[in-house]
């Protein structure tokens, strides 16, 4: 199943409404990354990227990339007045020095408990889990924008993770085109519904057991 973008935009804009002026950002690999564009008006924050750059700016316009000036996921980007850049040590200094307000990252499972995996699937090649650990253990909050299901329809949000973990317990929000929903000690509590889904529907696309936020209506 091809990748929905107007579902992707949907899933960035509720994640930029989280945003708070003068929040540290840190904006992980593919559809968070689309959050930088969609920062609401009236709202500064600085974006970190920990291959070395803070103050990260939109996406360039065709024709006006930098082929140097790039994210952590290899992507051309922007810089803004004041962007500063160092070292990927430094970087993750920032990280691990608890500096990041807000990271937002992508996943392929996340667990009723707020446990993470987003980093391999067993079997296929990969040299390394990059920086999301460390993000994971040192963010002020962890946000996970991703879609519901996979693209064969399976649910995303289980019981207990199957793939190796990322972290866990680290996540504090999920943010897909069906839901808002908060990882709370006593389970997954639904804050916001998106348009034309119903607390029904989106169990029936979840493994884990939902529960009904005092603010949704079933």
């Amino acid at each position: 199943m091809p990748v929905d973008p107007e579902k992707r935009l949907r899933i960035a804009g509720r994640i930029a409404r989280e945003l708070r002026d003068g929040y540290f950002v840190n904006l992980g690999i593919g559809l968070p990354t689309l959050v930088a564009n969609l920062v609401p008006p009236g709202i500064e924050v600085v974006l970190q990227s920990e291959n070395g750059m803070l103050g990260v700016g939109p996406y360039p316009r065709a024709g006006e990339e930098d082929p140097d000036l790039i994210n952590a996921g290899k992507e051309t980007v922007t810089e803004i007045p004041g962007t500063s850049f160092f070292s990927s040590a430094d970087s993750f200094a920032m990280i691990r020095g608890g500096h990041i307000d807000m990271a937002v990252m992508g996943a392929m499972e996340v667990a009723e408990n707020g446990d993470l995996a987003n980093w391999v699937i067993p079997g296929k090649m990969l040299k390394g889990m990059g920086g999301g650990m460390d993000l994971v253990a040192a963010a002020q909050r962890l946000y996970i924008a991703m879609e519901h299901t996979t693209r064969e329809g399976k649910p995303k949000i289980v019981h207990r993770c199957r793939l190796p973990l990322t972290g866990a317990g680290v996540v504090d929000y999920i943010v897909t085109e069906k839901a808002f929903i908060r990882v709370a000690p006593e389970g997954l509590i639904v804050e916001e519904l998106m348009p034309g889904e119903t607390l029904a529907s989106v169990q029936s696309a979840t493994e884990a057991k939902l529960i009904q936020g005092p603010g949704v209506r079933g």
